[in-house]
């Protein structure tokens, strides 16, 4: 596997534990949650971009998304 990929998957881990606790639930109902509204898919269309910010602002990004995908999780930072 390449440098890029591994940076990207251990990218994707790390925003899924803030998204967690971010919104206090559990990573794996985070995970379900990105992947069921299409935030897993945002995050790797805008990855370029996405992982240049801090961690808050990209939750913020994912959690207004999935909103507009229709998610019901409400930001709590």
């Amino acid at each position: 596997m390449c440098r890029s990929t591994i940076n990207k998957i251990d990218y994707l881990v790390a925003l899924i534990t803030e998204f967690a606790l971010a919104h206090h639930v559990s990573t794996q109902y985070a995970y379900q949650y990105l992947q069921k509204y299409k935030g897993l898919d945002f995050v790797e269309r805008f990855y370029d971009v996405e992982h240049t910010f801090s961690f808050e602002n990209t939750v913020e990004d994912l959690t207004a998304y999935c909103k507009r995908m229709g998610g019901t999780l409400a930001h709590k930072l």
